[in-house]
């Protein structure tokens, strides 16, 4: 008898171990897929940006159905004074974090590799400005340099982007532009050698 009472305690407190997880490997949580939160901290930090874009962009006047160049210069600049003054303490790596920049050429390793790899460097530093140009973090996208077509293989790559940003290359940097405000958001340099 005294040995069916102790079965049925040790059996009672197994079981209540087993329901209130007082097993240290039944305690573990599921690992996190590191690639997954890099991604998902990039997208919280380009909506915060986009959220300050559109709260500062709302009270411009709206660009008329038939524009000029000149009226696309002047809101460009208006609402790039606007972003500066919002963002005049961003830093480079803000949106692109360390661990972005690390995921981000990790994906592209395989796109610039082999001898197609090449083609695509080399279209994308073809129609690239042959000067020395620095990328500088809100700071107006340098006019005498011609955007640069992002390969579809690039794009295809990399996490999509709501309208109000977009990938470009500045040599082999790889940048956020805000086309709205013609300004460099954020970058990282190096995205492929």
């Amino acid at each position: 008898m005294l040995r069916t009472v102790y079965t049925l305690a040790a059996v009672a407190l197994l079981v209540g171990l087993s329901t209130t997880g007082g097993s240290a490997s039944q305690a573990t949580k599921p690992a996190v897929n590191p690639d997954a939160a890099t991604v998902q901290d990039f997208v919280k930090r380009v909506d915060q940006y986009v959220a300050l874009h559109k709260k500062l962009e709302d009270p411009l006047p709206r660009l008329p159905a038939q524009t000029t160049p000149e009226q696309i210069d002047a809101h460009q600049r208006s609402l790039g004074k606007l972003i500066q003054e919002a963002r005049k303490g961003a830093r480079q790596g803000d949106i692109i974090t360390v661990g972005m920049q690390r995921f981000v050429r990790n994906l592209l390793r395989p796109v610039f590799s082999g001898s197609a790899g090449l083609q695509i460097k080399a279209e994308i530093m073809d129609k690239e400005y042959k000067g020395n140009v620095k990328p500088v973090v809100i700071g107006r996208y340098p006019d005498e340099v011609p955007i640069s077509t992002m390969p579809p293989q690039v794009l295809k790559s990399l996490p999509q982007l709501p309208e109000e940003l977009e990938y470009r290359f500045i040599q082999t940097n790889l940048i956020l532009l805000d086309p709205h405000a013609h300004l460099i958001v954020d970058y990282m340099v190096r995205a492929f050698n």
